[in-house]
């Protein structure tokens, strides 16, 4: 039996029936040539099947003891409660496929099974399968989700008879949990050690605190202060129901664009999203005359190794008040620099209690609903790194890997994005009755991206003149 960390059980205590707090993702797949989609499905879904017997982390279920959460081995596992089979109605557009996707991302998982649900949708008119699978984020996260993704593919065709994700041992024990078991002395000597790290990183934090304080006060242009977000639709409070959105967009595009404009990738996608929520905004005259506020994880890595982490929540302008995209896609640049340099001179746990510091008040009102005007942010965008190279699974092309985010209360909407075989592939889930026509922003998306490509052509242009005039 083992303990749920801390922050797990708060994705447990967090969940309500208008608030799932499952992660998911649906990948389309092409069939191997000279094998029909009928075929191809009827023998994936009858292997599929007979994998009756799930590896860690999906076969523990929940167990509840002096009001905390432990899991322990499902001795009763069932694979018809998690793995389903659908088909779609005609004429099986990819809006159907997102519709059905919806539904079953808008519905919570039963806690008294492990925390996981699979499906296997086929219907689609241009032959193509999609799986589309969810998981509690007590259990994983979306890096995570990521991460057992890659190592449940295979990097060629012709590699075949790969398990399903629930039962490859290749993911075994991925997920490291606490053991419930740790003696007290091993306990108490955690507790220590963490209150002096803490103890530690609080001149370091007490400094940077009024250092942000006083940055509010001047209106300093390129500081996001907890305090600006403007109220916004984005923010009001979410059904149970929802939409999903997802299309992909070419990586050379947008590496185009921030070479020519001077930016980096992270700024151009930023840049895309504000101009989206402009647009979108403006076609429902709900867009606020200040600036929306992006919460966006931000790795600070200085070098390439795989160990340890050194990841930041920052807040960017989106300069959605702004016309011309040049002007927003610096401001937003100059505001995630700006929190850049901040961290730089802060180690991780610094960096953590800075960042609970100030948000603390928002992330009261997140838990508690009692505050709803104060808020730091008005989206949350992230974005995943994912594999380079293209990914089969049992011979057939993995043709497309796109995130399907989670909900809190007062965050209507979610842009998620990852990387995948030189696309960058975004997924956005809303709350469907508080953002009518939320599929309209995937077109407000290119048309931002169109935008910048525009303005980064006229930059090349101009200085290659200058070179030439020189």
């Amino acid at each position: 039996m083992k303990a749920l960390t801390p922050n797990d059980q708060l994705f447990l205590w967090l969940e309500r029936r208008n608030q799932p707090m499952h992660v998911g993702g649906l990948v389309l797949l092409k069939p191997p040539k000279g094998q029909s989609t009928v075929d191809y499905v009827h023998k994936v879904v009858a292997d599929m099947r007979t994998y009756t017997q799930p590896v860690a982390p999906f076969s523990l279920r929940l167990k509840s003891r002096l009001g905390m959460w432990f899991w322990v081995e499902d001795d009763e596992f069932d694979l018809e409660a998690h793995f389903i089979h659908l088909s779609l109605p005609k004429p099986g557009r990819i809006r159907e496929l997102l519709e059905l996707t919806s539904k079953l991302h808008a519905a919570p998982l039963d806690r008294a099974k492990p925390l996981w649900e699979a499906y296997v949708i086929d219907g689609l008119e241009d032959g193509r399968v999609a799986l589309y699978t969810k998981v509690h984020h007590a259990l994983v996260d979306g890096v995570a989700c990521m991460k057992m993704l890659q190592r449940s593919m295979a990097d060629n065709p012709e590699i075949m008879d790969i398990p399903p994700l629930w039962a490859n041992p290749n993911l075994r024990g991925s997920v490291q949990r606490s053991e419930a078991s740790e003696g007290l002395v091993t306990l108490l000597g955690q507790v220590v050690d963490t209150a002096k790290t803490q103890l530690f990183s609080l001149p370091k934090v007490v400094k940077e605190v009024g250092r942000s304080l006083w940055q509010t006060s001047v209106a300093d242009p390129d500081f996001v202060s907890v305090i600006q977000a403007p109220r916004s639709v984005l923010n009001r409070r979410i059904t149970a129901s929802r939409r999903v959105a997802a299309q992909s967009w070419s990586m050379e595009r947008i590496k185009n664009c921030a070479n020519g404009l001077n930016m980096t990738l992270n700024d151009v996608v930023l840049a895309m999203c504000g101009s989206a929520l402009r647009s979108y905004l403006g076609e429902l005259n709900a867009l606020p005359a200040r600036p929306l506020v992006a919460m966006v994880p931000v790795s600070l890595r200085k070098d390439d190794t795989a160990t340890g982490n050194h990841v930041a929540l920052l807040l960017a302008n989106l300069a959605t008040d702004t016309e011309d995209p040049v002007e927003r896609i610096e401001t937003i640049a100059r505001s995630v620099n700006h929190s850049k340099e901040r961290f730089a001179s802060m180690n991780q746990t610094e960096i953590m209690n800075y960042v609970a510091t100030m948000m603390g008040i928002s992330g009261f009102n997140m838990l508690t609903g009692l505050a709803p005007k104060l808020q730091a942010f008005n989206i949350v965008i992230s974005n995943v790194p994912g594999p380079k190279h293209t990914l089969y699974f049992n011979g057939a092309e993995v043709d497309g890997v796109y995130p399907v985010s989670l909900l809190l209360d007062g965050q209507a909407l979610n842009i998620t994005l990852n990387s995948y075989a030189g696309k960058l592939e975004f997924g956005l889930v809303a709350c469907r009755r508080t953002m009518p026509s939320m599929q309209r922003l995937l077109q407000f998306l290119e048309d931002g991206l169109v935008e910048l490509e525009e303005a980064a052509a006229k930059e090349v242009k101009a200085n290659l003149k200058k070179r030439t005039a020189a």
